[in-house]
């Protein structure tokens, strides 16, 4: 019996790393300014960026301004949300990350059990890196994770492209060249 448990465990390792490709596990959190509840099945049929993020994060304040720019472009095809883990986090840092970032989604508390569900947390592997955005269909379904790194967290061109690309838009054809104008007629001269 040893011996099939060990075998599936190892044919199924490489999915314990996989984070995308899957249903995003459900969840029901409360939001930081009025402490509204916000189910995740509330967003099926749009595309959501959910970003797992601290307040006292520089990079995650960068990212908390990509995504605001990208959600202008999106309109109501995109939502944003993001999730901070409770405590440390508590509405008086939350509230001044909105302020001093101008983000303008929705800031959610999380008390560790969704974290652990979107991160596949194990004894082992107990901690993640922020931010960290998950791109989840409007089926619900993880269809791309991007840590800090990543260009997509660092710049809204290449946030804007990916997305295009997950969604199946088609970049717009370059414009033709404009023919030169025509040259201004010379005095004559006598």
């Amino acid at each position: 019996m040893r011996l099939i448990v060990a075998f599936l465990l190892l044919c199924s390792a490489p999915l314990f790393g996989q984070l995308t490709g899957r249903r995003a596990p459900s969840f029901s959190l409360p939001d930081s300014a009025t402490l509204a509840q916000h189910d995740i099945l509330d967003y099926r049929g749009k595309w959501l960026l959910l970003d797992f993020m601290k307040t006292d994060c520089p990079k995650c304040r960068a990212a908390a301004g990509v995504m605001k720019q990208v959600q202008a472009q999106f309109g109501g095809k995109l939502a944003e949300l993001a999730i901070v883990i409770s405590p440390p986090e508590n509405q008086g840092t939350v509230n001044k990350f909105l302020k001093e970032s101008g983000a303008n989604f929705p800031i959610l508390f999380d008390q560790g059990q969704v974290a652990v569900g979107y991160f596949k947390a194990t004894p082992e592997r107990d901690s993640f890196d922020t931010p960290h955005i998950f791109v989840i269909d409007p089926q619900g379904n993880i269809v791309k994770d991007w840590e800090e790194g990543n260009p997509a967290v660092q710049s809204a061109a290449a946030m804007s492209a990916a997305l295009n690309q997950l969604m199946g838009v088609k970049p717009p054809a370059p414009a033709a060249p404009k023919p030169p104008a025509p040259a201004a007629p010379k005095p004559a001269t006598k």
